[in-house]
């Protein structure tokens, strides 16, 4: 019942009552320290009083609870050195990272939170010590790998076609080789080590991300545009891809080209996930993701609706006309690709003046301009103007949560050879097992002076409050124009003196 009100008086409104009544009940429990404490009770979901503070934003909260578990090493002049318990922020030997947490949720007022000691200055060391050079090391890694694979793809065996052409528009001159024959010369077998490599290299994505998806749920994991949602489709279709390849290859199947190519565009798009460790491109790679998965999966719907219209239409026109004249609309699906380059006005309209074209082209084609180019071209560039307006004024924030995410991702990922646990481990300074982060704070000297200043005019204008009272008081019963005068003096009295005690402040300031 106590773990349970904790966790109702982390989500209310009324801060500051809620603290107070947060300390009156774990003044009542009994089992303050070890496992049976009430703050390490879980709820449902698997989270403490201080990780569901964390989740729904509550900064006043988080930091009562952090003030809480500090330790105050040494203080000297303006200097103060901090112990921050970690024990549940830190991921390393968390199954439900602390960290992880707070990204993954759709509130913004948790990701403000990264802005707060101890959490801000644990992230930065964690980033700057290992999470920035094994990041740097797998981006190079990663092209290296891609490179390797492009190259595979280039230099495929292809041999040259030997049949007879069955149309005129047919333009093949080279087919692909059987796998008898694909691995001959030297030249084959140099190509034969990159294959390898990029199958390795696929197999080894799935490995990876497989386990994140079982552990984390497919919704969640996909749908985190802070996580690298997006990217995660890409890399895993990315491997698929790879996979089907190989099994066309080994089988002499005809049309490898088909996932090779989706492999290139897919894993070459991947790189721009590598640019989330650097400030000045990390926000630029959410605003992608939010206009590709916001603004144009609901243009898409508009833009096929009209392109499927007037492609139509235009093979209807000229179904009854010779298509070697003008093959842009020869047959149903050609038509469907020029009506959609001339919605993006990629090309111009096609037109032979060497023959006569139906009227109604002319016509059709009109509106069709009006319609794509002019109305709803400007549509869509209207609507991404908005959503990069939107992400330019959090593109810090988003950053500062890119940074963690990825931070816990490598953690992970990475053997705990390769990242230690940062933090102090309590048993040097006699604090038990728990593990804490060492934080200097440099206090600002004219700051308190000022606030000592702020403190004693406070008490002067009181003083001068209280005898003005004092003194209605005696004169209760006197005539009503000296109580006025009375009154008049003493609030005159309080307006000098506090006027003249904000005039030193302001000369010191």
């Amino acid at each position: 019942i106590g773990n349970t009100v904790l966790h109702i008086l982390v989500l209310q409104p009324n801060k500051t009552f809620a603290c107070h009544m947060y300390s009156l009940i774990l003044s009542y429990d009994r089992n303050k320290e070890g496992p049976g404490s009430l703050e390490l009770i879980p709820n449902n979901e698997g989270l403490t009083p201080f990780k569901l503070a964390g989740v729904e934003g509550n900064t006043v909260m988080f930091q009562y609870l952090m003030q809480k578990r500090k330790q105050n090493l040494w203080s000297f002049g303006p200097l103060t050195t901090v112990l921050y318990d970690i024990t549940e922020i830190d991921s390393w030997a968390e199954d439900q990272s602390f960290l992880e947490l707070i990204v993954s949720t759709k509130k913004r007022e948790a990701r403000q939170i990264l802005d707060l000691t101890p959490v801000k200055e644990l992230v930065s060391l964690k980033w700057n010590m290992y999470g920035r050079p094994y990041f740097c090391f797998l981006a190079l890694f990663y092209i290296l790998y891609m490179v390797c694979f492009t190259m595979c793809c280039v230099y495929r065996p292809l041999k040259p076609r030997t049949g007879n052409k069955t149309s005129s528009r047919d333009n093949t001159v080279y087919v692909q080789k059987m796998l008898q024959e694909s691995y001959v010369a030297y030249e084959d077998e140099l190509r034969l080590v990159g294959e390898l490599i990029t199958v390795i290299g696929a197999v080894v994505i799935l490995v990876l991300e497989i386990p994140d998806i079982l552990r984390v749920g497919a919704a969640k994991y996909f749908g985190q545009t802070i996580l690298g949602g997006p990217f995660h489709i890409i890399v895993i279709t990315y491997a698929c891809m790879i996979l089907v390849t190989m099994v066309m290859r080994l089988t002499s199947t005809t049309g490898e080209v088909v996932p090779m190519s989706f492999a290139l565009v897919l894993g070459w798009c991947n790189v721009m996930y590598f640019a989330r460790g650097f400030q000045m491109l990390g926000p630029f790679t959410i605003m992608i993701q939010k206009m590709i998965f916001g603004d144009l999966m609901r243009f898409c719907w508009l833009m096929a609706v009209v392109i499927l219209g007037f492609a139509s239409a235009f093979y209807i026109i000229f179904q009854t006309e010779n298509p070697e004249n003008l093959g842009q609309f020869y047959n149903y699906p050609m038509s469907l690709f020029t009506t959609f380059e001339l919605f993006l006005t990629i090309i111009d309209g096609p037109a032979n003046y060497d023959v006569d074209l139906p009227f109604m082209y002319s016509v059709v084609y009109f509106a069709f301009a009006i319609i794509a180019a002019l109305l709803m071209l400007n549509l869509l560039i209207a609507m991404m103007g908005d959503t990069h307006w939107r992400v330019a004024h959090e593109q810090d924030e988003l950053w500062r949560a890119q940074v963690v995410a990825t931070t816990v991702m490598l953690e992970r990922k990475l053997p705990r050879c390769l990242w230690p646990r940062s933090g102090i481990c309590g048993r040097e300074y006699g604090l038990g097992d728990r593990w804490y982060l060492r934080v200097e704070d440099r206090v600002d000297p004219n700051k308190h002076k000022m606030m000592r200043y702020t403190e004693a005019f406070k008490a002067q204008d009181r003083d001068n409050y209280d005898k003005g009272s004092e003194k209605l008081e005696i004169n209760r019963d006197t005539l009503y124009k000296k109580e006025l005068s009375a009154l008049s003096l003493s609030r005159s009295t309080s307006r000098t003196s506090s006027h003249r005690g904000w005039e030193i402040l302001r000369r010191n300031t």
